[in-house]
This record gives structure tokens, sequence and C-alpha cells, in this order.
């Protein structure tokens, strides 16, 4: 049986739904309440109290770790991967910036010294970020964000669910970490256009400085990680601008583009 955290959300719900489809006996686990699919168990657990995973971890093989951005202040992954006494195989969410010194590795090396099969996710920028736009664009028509013309590449979360399936069904991924990426670099200009598209209508932009957008994160992001946040979208480094090898190596074929994700998510900005 699977274990998959943060089931409810942008790479848990393709995850759970991709598991099922491959025959796999499923938990789901969120905070909250949510829709599963049909014959998938659901537990309502907290990361930051170890002890509501319990239920969950009972007859597990197999854990997708996904935690949440307040997490990083006040979580203690240790107590969770311990209590996972019978779990063999350890998939943990991190991010690239963990591998670019951006962000500290905790939680990669509560993961790695666990003694069980781990393997760690590093992407980038994901294309979902487009969601904060939503209100603005189907208000206004606008994206106001910062670093107009700074283009990085972006991953569809479709895509790290179909990387996560594979390494929680398959052998062959025990210690290690792969980088996942969409196909090229896209700006906040150009994501706006791609927006536009899918919508069939003009989607204008506004640059915003670094300061306002720094208050704008600071609303649901510790203040180091929008700080680093920040830094990765104004002055990508060389390893945050890589295009999806190891995607590609995993799955045989290209991380989908960006307009291929607006156009699948075009009613949340209708």
């Amino acid at each position: 049986m699977i274990v998959v955290t943060g089931a409810t959300g942008n790479v848990g719900r393709p995850l759970v739904r991709a598991l099922v489809e491959a025959g796999e006996e499923v938990t789901a686990v969120s905070r909250r309440d949510g829709d599963v699919p049909p014959g998938v168990r659901h537990v309502r657990a907290d990361l930051a109290d170890p002890q509501s995973l319990g239920p969950a971890l009972d007859g597990a093989d197999a854990l997708f770790l996904l935690t949440p951005g307040d997490f990083h202040a006040h979580g203690d992954l240790d107590k969770i991967v311990a209590m996972a006494g019978g779990v063999r195989r350890v998939v943990l969410l991190s991010s690239v910036g963990v591998g670019t010194g951006r962000h500290r590795p905790v939680f990669e090396e509560a993961v790695s010294r666990s003694q069980r099969e781990w393997t760690i996710l590093r992407p980038g920028g994901f294309a979902s970020n487009a969601l904060q736009w939503a209100e603005q664009v189907r208000t206004t028509r606008t994206v106001a964000a910062p670093f107009a013309d700074v283009a990085i590449p972006l991953i569809d979360p479709d895509d790290i669910a179909a990387v996560a399936a594979v390494v929680l069904r398959e052998n062959g991924h025990g210690g290690r970490i792969y980088e996942l990426s969409g196909p090229a670099p896209i700006s906040p200009r150009e994501q706006a256009a791609a927006i536009g598209a899918a919508l069939g209508e003009p989607v204008r932009f506004v640059e915003l400085t670094r300061e306002q957008a720094r208050a704008q994160l600071l609303r649901f992001m510790p203040e180091p990680v929008a700080d680093a946040t920040l830094d990765a979208l104004g002055s990508p480094l060389p390893a945050e601008l890589g295009t999806g090898a190891d995607l590609r190596q995993l799955l045989g074929r290209p991380a989908r583009p960006f307009l291929e994700w607006a156009r699948r998510n075009v009613a949340a900005f209708r």
C-alpha cells in the first residue's frame, strides 16, 4: 500500500489518480477533507502532528512525502520517518533550491539517513504557481509579477506526479536524486501571454518591484523561503535553468509546456 501526503494538492491529486489507474492500493492523506477516487482510503492528518499519521501508515510499504510551506518552520521529518516502521520506500518532494544551496537540506538529510530505500525529487518552479494570478486575471485580465523578462523552466505538477508514480512503484531508484523541470524557460510576461492565448483574449502584464512581490509572498511563506524564492526567480543559477533531462529519462517523453498547462486549467482564469 502506498501513502500519499498532500493528496488533495496540485501534485498529490494527480499522483493518487495515477497510482489508482496503475492498480495500486492507495491511502490519501491531507489536512482537510477532499475528493479522492473511488476505492481510495482518505485519512485526515497533519505532518506537523506526527501522531496523526499513525492510522495512515499502518500497513504501508511506500510513502510519498510532500511537506507544506509552514512545515519548514515547525516540522520534524525525522519523527515522521521514524514512525513509518513498515515502510521500505520513501519518496520526498524536495526542491531544486536544495541542490543550488538556496534552501537548507534538512528534509533531504532526514530521509537519506532513514536506512530505507529513498528517492528525492527536486522540481524547479511549478506551472501551477500561475494560479496565484487567477483572481486578477478573472477580474481585470491582468498579471502582476516581478522580474518580467527573467525566464526559467516551469514544470507541470502532473509531470511531477507522473515521475513520483514511477519511482514509488518501480525498483532501481533507491538513493537517487532526480532534478525535474519544464521543457524551456518562460518569463512571467510570456506566461501572461500564454494564459491569454488559452483564454482567447489578451492578458496585460504589470511588473512588480521585488519589495512588492516579497510582501505578497510573506503572507504564506516563511521569510527565508520567500527571499530564496525571489532570488531564484530574479537571478536563476545555471542549475535552475535545466530543461527536464531526468524527466525525459524517467517518462520517455518531454515535459509538458506551460501553454498546455494553461489550456488544461483555463477555467480557473475565466
